[in-house]
């Protein structure tokens, strides 16, 4: 995640949702490379309730653009 220096709180919100985006990801890629299936269920729940925060934040960029017009 970058070190953002502005104020914006949508450049911030972009941030964040970039690395919210990479973790899930991440999660999504082991849940192959382990075998032990709670892992993989953990692995999986966690990237789903990610995915839930990464959608929160895309609204809230979405309606905080229209905002701005």
């Amino acid at each position: 995640m970058e070190d953002l220096k502005t104020s914006n709180p949508l450049a911030h919100s972009q941030n964040i949702r970039g690395t919210l985006q990479e973790v899930s990801d991440h999660l999504r890629k082991d849940i192959d490379k382990v075998e032990d299936v709670r892992a993989q269920v953990l692995f999986e729940a966690s990237a789903e309730v990610i995915d839930g925060l990464i959608k929160s934040f895309s609204r809230y960029e979405k309606v905080s653009e229209e905002a701005w017009r």
